[in-house]
């Protein structure tokens, strides 16, 4: 299918080797950030935190938190031009949801007379996604997942090569960047850059994925 979002996806693939050499543009950088911003998630709750990792300080932190496992995912901590850090709040608030719905208001989104109309909807349906002691989490963290499949696919666009890490590890990554996360939690990071020429064993390969007819139903 000749289309440019087709060909976007085509062109995205795990990459396995950077070339450390090569860095993204700052143009770009801005580009993808504008992206993350604009990402969707539910009720417009924007529960997240995105850390991204550029320096070679931050890069030799985030290389440490491969210490104890995941280590296969370890070179792209110094090796990719950048990391970002896709952070969730595991305790999203009523306070924390008023910023947003005081945004939508502001930006003209929201009649002011609906505020408190969208806060009653908003975290009414977040009380569906919260335990008794405040917890929601798993409802936070499902969002991040929105950014990152939206941050996907702007880098393909851009013709930067990428790889979404689940193989990190949550626990040293809140030990060692504790002050940039602000209780917030992150399970999932996403490396940038360009993979390098002749050692990627997976660029170029082709896409492997099951027939239309066996995962979409048309009705």
């Amino acid at each position: 299918m000749d289309h440019p979002v087709i060909k976007d996806l085509n062109f995205r693939y795990a990459c396995k080797k950077y070339d450390a050499a090569k860095r993204i543009p700052a143009d770009k950088i801005a580009i993808i950030k504008e992206a993350m911003r604009l990402s969707p998630s539910s009720v417009n709750s924007q529960p997240w935190k995105f850390i991204i990792i550029e320096s070679d300080e931050a890069k030799q932190r985030f290389h440490d938190t491969f210490a104890n496992k995941f280590e296969f995912n370890q070179p792209h901590a110094t090796e990719a031009s950048h990391i970002i850090l896709f952070a969730y709040n595991p305790y999203y608030t009523a306070e924390q949801y008023k910023k947003v719905v005081n945004a939508e208001v502001k930006s003209g989104h929201l009649p002011a007379e609906k505020h408190d109309e969208m806060m009653e909807k908003g975290m009414f349906f977040a009380g569906l996604n919260t335990d008794t002691k405040g917890y929601n989490g798993c409802w936070t963290k499902a969002q991040t997942y929105l950014a990152l499949g939206n941050v996907l696919h702007t880098v393909a666009r851009l013709g930067i090569d990428s790889t979404p890490m689940e193989g990190v590890d949550s626990e040293l990554i809140g030990e060692i960047f504790k002050e940039e996360l602000g209780g917030y939690v992150c399970e999932t990071a996403l490396a940038l850059g360009y993979h390098l020429e002749g050692g990627d064993y997976n660029h170029g390969q082709p896409k492997a994925r099951l027939p239309l007819e066996d995962v979409v139903t048309v009705l």
